[in-house]
């Protein structure tokens, strides 16, 4: 794994859902876990380390009017999925939300995260 350097734990995410590219619309990943500050996703797809992405979540009537949020993330760290080789698991830092943006995110955070498991 990565070198720790979170200091808020990632609670596991309970709940998949769909991140896209918010310019191309294409599929980027599912949510696997979350913290108020990032996320990490299960993707087919590895994404490139230290780079921002353009990203949205997309929504539920449960969670939210909106249809979806959209953020500016940065990859911290990409690596295989341990369990699946199809799958790649990524780490992002979310650099820039809109205030609106950021209370969806952490009700989302609040409502569908599991306290964080031991593995």
């Amino acid at each position: 794994m990565p070198d720790e350097r979170r200091n808020i734990k990632r609670r596991k995410f309970g709940y998949y859902m769909r991140v896209t590219d918010n310019n191309t619309h294409e599929l980027v990943g599912y949510l696997s876990d979350i913290s108020p500050r990032g996320f990490k996703l299960d993707s087919q797809k590895p994404l490139t380390s230290n780079k921002e992405y353009a990203l949205r979540l997309d929504l539920t009537a449960e969670i939210s009017n909106k249809s979806y949020i959209a953020f500016v993330a940065r990859a911290m760290w990409v690596q295989p999925d341990p369990i699946n080789p199809n799958e790649h698991n990524e780490g992002f830092q979310i650099v820039s939300i809109s205030p609106n943006d950021q209370e969806i995110f952490q009700s989302i955070v609040e409502k569908y995260g599991t306290p964080e498991s031991k593995w």
